[in-house]
């Protein structure tokens, strides 16, 4: 579908299967312990926390979402939905002819302080009037602000080699803990070389990103519930506060203590 040949409306009203909004819009408020089994959506869905913090999780992996970021959800993927502490979400549901050229796999992305207020306006529009054409333009505009949106390194991929899994199962069990890939392989009962050419086979990631991305993910739920940064630094294996700083702000653009807070 062409930016020509329909107009994108965006409303809060309708069943998912009504393909003549190619764009819908719906909030979300979940308390404490929210949990959605799997399941699938016909219609893409862009899931965005501006309050709290929820992973999403596929067969593939995790994607963590912090407050003001979004998670994309390609049409037919198999997923859940899960939060820990009250989250207020704002979601998306777009058909996919109308966002054939965004990514066919799940991530999360940066989300500008104008897509940020388009999605907000997306969940305002009420259903009981017709979609004028500043209703349109604000569904194009989305459509812009997904396309040259960034992804962010919050996806956590899963290894299905069993080798590799006993070590990620071991490390997300207890994330601080320090063996280095030569002693994770005697444990696992393979090589480093073979154990080192699995994981980054398996993730996309090697040994010490998959663990740093572990750590970076634990650490955000964790910043999330009110706990100390020297805290979470220590039980994530980090030799001092300032080391774990380092990472974090290296990696998310900001230091753990203002990456949580409400943008300007």
């Amino acid at each position: 579908m062409s930016e020509n040949s329909q107009t994108l409306s965006v409303t809060e009203a309708g069943g998912l299967g009504d393909s003549a909004r190619p764009i819908m819009a719906r909030a979300m408020d979940r308390a404490a312990g929210y949990s959605y089994p799997p399941h699938s959506h016909a219609r893409a869905q862009l899931v965005y926390a501006v309050s709290g913090v929820l992973t999403v999780a596929t067969s593939q992996g995790s994607w963590l979402v912090p407050p003001q970021q979004a998670v994309w959800v390609p049409a037919d993927v198999t997923h859940e939905v899960r939060a820990p502490n009250p989250v207020a979400m704002r979601n998306l549901y777009l058909h996919p002819d109308a966002v054939r050229d965004l990514p066919g796999e799940c991530r999360v992305i940066a989300v500008s302080a104008l897509l940020r207020e388009l999605i907000l306006r997306a969940v305002e529009i009420s259903g009981d009037r017709p979609v004028g054409a500043a209703d349109s333009r604000i569904g194009l505009m989305i459509l812009d602000e997904l396309r040259g949106a960034a992804a962010e390194p919050l996806h956590l991929p899963l290894p299905r080699d069993r080798r590799v899994k006993a070590v990620t199962d071991a490390l997300a069990a207890n994330p601080g803990d320090r063996r280095s890939l030569a002693g994770w392989a005697r444990a696992a009962g393979a090589s480093e070389r073979t154990l080192a050419r699995h994981f980054l086979r398996e993730t996309g990631l090697t040994f010490a990103a998959w663990r740093q991305r572990l750590r970076l993910l634990g650490a955000i739920r964790r910043l999330a519930n009110g706990e100390s940064i020297t805290g979470i630094a220590y039980d994530l294996g980090y030799e001092s506060p300032s080391a774990f700083i380092a990472m974090f702000s290296k990696t998310l653009g900001a230091t753990p203590g203002r990456y949580l807070k409400p943008g300007p």
